[in-house]
């Protein structure tokens, strides 16, 4: 079946050539037009991917499935008594428990929104989310949170369907009142950037990769996880307060072939700054980087701080500055 993108491209591009060939008829806006070319870059950089609007949607409802399954065991795992223990206070356990019935609701949106379009939605994989208590529990919804995010922010500019991309940029900002929420009731920062940042699906996918063991016939994504990718030293509590220069060392199967970390982080020009690596002393933490924080091993480290799965080695994985 044509992807919605291919279609919008081919109608959009039928159109302009009749209005050009039309001299009675009206031409495009300088509006229009800005539109247009902002269309057909958008379909070149999905394409590049190989992937269609419908894709993106069945990999937006990957991931919701994901968090759906987080909450849906931690909650059966973990008592209230469990999270009280935490200091939350009874409305702040309501608002999190609430968390869950939403993304409950996205599951079942973009199921819909996938079965209009005539293609059958990705189901739910088996998963493992290494539950122990739950303070790890309300630690990784953080970090999950956050991706979700990052994962909607990248994508946007690669869906051109606009009824896809409302859809996907309403439950993008739901989904940062979820990191805010958690991220406060956790005692870290609410809000420590002015900006979010964007990922790569390929990126967003490597970071739920670990925790997906097995998925039906017919969901598994055409993505494929970069290799993983770890913080050695320091240890994770103490990088709230590391200072800029600092030595930070990471293990990947792939660190042979890397010479650079990249900090990708709303701070960085360009999005993502660069330090030299090395296997056996790791990368300098660069300055002007806070918050969620996600590191990758590359090959190269663009001037203009705009990291690409092509120069990407291994990761990411996400470090808490903040």
């Amino acid at each position: 079946m044509p992807s919605f993108a291919k279609i919008a491209t081919l109608v959009a591009g039928f159109a302009a050539a009749i209005v050009s060939a039309a001299p009675g008829l009206p031409r495009l806006t300088a509006r229009q037009t800005k539109l247009y070319e902002l269309g057909k870059r958008q379909n070149a950089a999905a394409a590049a991917l190989g992937i269609s609007d419908v894709d993106i949607a069945q990999f937006a409802l990957t991931l919701e499935w994901l968090e759906n399954e987080f909450y849906s065991q931690g909650f059966a795992k973990f008592g209230d008594d469990a999270f009280r223990a935490l200091g939350l206070s009874e409305q702040q356990l309501k608002d999190l428990k609430s968390i869950g019935k939403t993304e409950e609701t996205h599951v079942i949106t973009l199921n819909s929104a996938i079965a209009a379009a005539g293609v059958q939605p990705v189901q739910p994989c088996t998963y493992n989310f290494g539950f122990t208590d739950a303070a790890g529990m309300v630690a990784t919804a953080a970090v999950l949170e956050s991706v979700g995010v990052s994962a909607y922010l990248g994508a946007a500019t690669l869906v051109f369907d606009p009824k896809i991309l409302a859809l996907a940029g309403s439950i993008l900002t739901v989904e940062a009142r979820h990191q805010t929420f958690i991220r406060a009731a956790s005692g870290i920062v609410a809000s420590p950037s002015a900006f979010d940042t964007p990922l790569s699906p390929k990126a967003i996918f490597s970071l739920a990769a670990p925790f997906i063991q097995s998925c039906p016939e017919g969901s598994n994504l055409i993505l494929t996880a970069f290799p993983k990718l770890a913080l050695s030293t320091p240890q994770a509590a103490d990088l709230k307060t590391a200072a800029a220069g600092s030595m930070l060392n990471f293990q990947s199967d792939a660190a042979a072939t890397a010479t650079h970390c990249g900090f990708t982080a709303a701070g960085a020009p360009g999005g993502t700054a660069f330090t030299t690596f090395s296997a056996a002393t790791g990368c300098a933490l660069p300055p002007n980087i806070s918050g969620l924080v996600y590191v990758s091993l590359t090959n190269a480290a663009p001037k203009d701080g705009i990291i690409t799965d092509a120069i990407t080695v291994a990761g990411p994985t996400v470090v808490q500055l903040s």
